[in-house]
Order: structure tokens, then C-alpha cells, then sequence
């Protein structure tokens, strides 16, 4: 895969200043990352198909895995995608918020936006500068994670350069995200409805509002040939750390593990567990009661053990309810080693 042209990555505040330089440069077909309450996204015109291309470029992103855009208004909505009574009922009530939803295209949208798939994933993020961004530029902004494919997602600029500097032309620096896993993303066409990443917006509060949804169970093992998948962040291993993440079931098989396991470790210690030994890294994690906040420094955490060089990171699950899905879905694709 081709890598992009190196570039001096410009450090940009929030200030309204940076946000009129930023969308200068969207106007222009460059790449821009910025804060959503989801996690830093790259932007880009998502009516250019060579702006389009320059993420796929400094992602190293295959591009049979479909893009996220990003509007701010409903002008903006209807120039990408065409709405039905369904997703109007879940637009008005989770929209702008952390809800992505797959909408019949319009014929404005690159094939390379939806890997070449009749539908376009959409959402209004409700980050304010988000939001100041879009309207500055006045494009719709496709708009993938900000980091190299398949690593542990960013939620703060220090995360994007990590992965991105001199790959991009600027990241907008307005501190760490409020959720911290990506976006939910649906799709409202089939009854019932289809979950394809489960995110801060849950099964129970979609159904609330527009019927029964089922959870898409993807393939066990990748096909031999690349095929376009059918929604973003549903590859089989995603958001992996450098380290080898290996999960475990209870503060007694952790604790089991780190007698039997060698090398350097790292431990994802959640609030109200002990370890019997000082020879690991930890990050102290938050109570698995609490999924809200666990899912605020998920990545942070990842990233932070393998900044430390360890070589196997062991990490628990929380219970599968609520944003507890969603952890248990990242942490899952991260274990994957196919």
C-alpha cells in the first residue's frame, strides 16, 4: 500500500481562529482530525473523492471498509442521504449525539465513502467543535477514527500524532473525548433493525423509540478474498493494541493469569481489585459498575500500557448490558489474532 507525501502536521486549538483554518484546509481537500464526544476523527470533503482518498492514504485503511459522514444540519443530511419516517423517528430523538445511522445514498457520494454499498453511514456528532467545524467548512466530512487502521482509536490529539503525524495536514486539540468509544451505528431500513457496532446509544434506548433490533453477528474467520463490509467497525480484528490483549473472566483469572503468564505485562485494573504483585504495569481502571466511565479511558488505557513496552496486556470484560456491550465489543476485535 502506498503511504502519503510527508507533511508538517499543524497543532491547532479550539480557538474560532484554528476552526476557520481548519475548514480552509477541508475547502481545500486536505485532512483534518478533530474531536467528536465519540473519539478524534479524520475529516475530509466527503464529496471529493480525491479528499476522500487522502484518509483511506494515511490510514493505510483497505478500502473495502466503508467511511462515516459526519453533517451538522439538515441541508447538509439530505446532500448524502435519503431519510425515512423510520430514521426521521431516531434522527429526532438521538440526533446530534453518538448515533450513526445507514441511509440510502445519494448519487453526490464517492463509491470509495461505501465501499461501493448502496447505503452511507451518517451522524450528527454533538461535539461543539464538531459542530463549529461542519458549519465552518460547509461539507458534509467523512470522517473514519484518527488513527492507523486497526489500532486502538484515538481520544485525544497526543493519540492521533501518535499514529498520524506528518500523515495529515492538522489535528484540532480540544482535550480528551467525553464518551469514548465510537459511535453506534445502525441500520434502520430491515424490521427489525440492525445493530452493527454496539456504542453509548444501546439496544434498549434504539428500541424505546423505533422497534426491535437485532445484533449482527459477524463472520468467525475473514474470507480469503476481501469483500466491502456491510457497516464501518464491523472487521474481525479492530482497535488492537501493540501488545498481545488477552482478556479474562473474573479478579481470580486475572490474578491466575499473572502467576502463570511471562513476559511484561500490563493489567487494566479496575477500581475494586488487587493483585498480589508489584512486578506489572497498571492502569487503574474504573469499577466494572460503572461502564460509563470505563469506557471514557478505555483507549487511554490501552495506549498508556503499550507506551510502557509491555508485551501482554490482560484486560476484564463487564457485563454485557447497557455501554458494557460496546467495551466488550472493542476489547473483543482487539483480542482477535486472525
Amino acid at each position: 500500500m502506498s503511504t502519503p507525501d510527508a507533511r508538517n502536521t499543524l497543532r491547532l486549538s479550539s480557538s474560532p481562529e484554528d476552526v476557520a483554518r481548519a475548514a480552509e484546509i477541508l475547502r481545500n481537500g486536505g485532512t483534518v482530525a478533530f474531536p467528536t464526544e465519540t473519539v478524534y476523527g479524520l475529516g475530509a470533503n466527503a464529496l471529493d473523492p480525491n479528499a476522500v482518498a487522502n484518509i483511506f492514504l494515511a490510514k493505510d485503511r483497505p478500502h473495502w471498509d466503508p467511511l462515516i459522514v459526519h453533517v451538522s444540519n439538515r441541508a447538509m443530511l439530505d446532500q448524502v442521504a435519503t431519510v425515512s419516517e423510520q430514521a426521521e423517528r431516531l434522527i429526532k430523538a438521538f440526533w446530534p449525539g453518538p448515533l450513526t445511522l445507514l441511509l440510502p445514498r445519494t448519487e453526490k457520494i464517492p463509491d470509495a465513502v461505501t465501499a461501493n454499498r448502496p447505503l452511507v453511514g451518517v451522524r450528527m456528532p454533538a461535539h461543539p467543535l464538531a459542530h463549529a467545524l461542519l458549519e465552518a467548512t460547509g461539507l458534509p466530512l467523512a470522517a473514519p477514527s484518527a488513527n492507523r487502521f486497526g489500532h486502538t482509536s484515538p481520544t485525544t490529539a497526543a493519540h492521533v500524532l501518535q499514529d498520524l503525524d506528518h500523515r495529515i495536514d492538522a489535528v484540532i486539540d480540544d482535550g480528551p473525548t467525553s464518551v469514548g468509544v465510537e459511535s453506534t451505528v445502525l441500520d434502520p431500513n430491515p424490521s427489525p433493525m440492525i445493530l452493527y457496532r454496539p456504542g453509548a446509544i444501546t439496544p434498549a434506548m434504539l428500541e424505546s423509540i423505533a422497534g426491535p433490533v437485532t445484533i449482527y453477528t459477524p463472520p468467525q474467520q475473514a474470507p480469503s478474498t476481501p469483500q466491502s463490509l456491510p457497516s464501518p467497525g464491523v472487521g474481525i480484528r479492530h482497535y488492537a493494541p501493540r501488545a498481545r490483549l488477552i482478556l479474562v473472566d473474573s479478579e481470580a483469572d486475572l490474578n491466575s493469569r499473572l502467576a502463570t503468564t511471562e513476559g511484561r505485562i500490563g493489567v487494566m485494573l479496575p477500581s475494586n481489585w488487587t493483585i498480589p504483585t508489584n512486578h506489572v504495569e497498571v492502569f487503574p481502571w474504573s469499577s466494572l459498575e460503572d461502564p460509563t466511565a470505563l469506557a471514557q479511558t478505555l483507549f487511554a488505557g490501552l495506549r498508556d500500557l503499550d507506551a510502557r513496552n509491555v508485551a501482554i496486556i490482560l484486560c476484564p470484560l463487564p457485563k454485557p448490558e447497557g455501554l458494557g456491550l460496546a467495551i466488550r465489543d472493542r476489547l473483543k476485535k482487539a483480542a482477535k489474532t486472525n
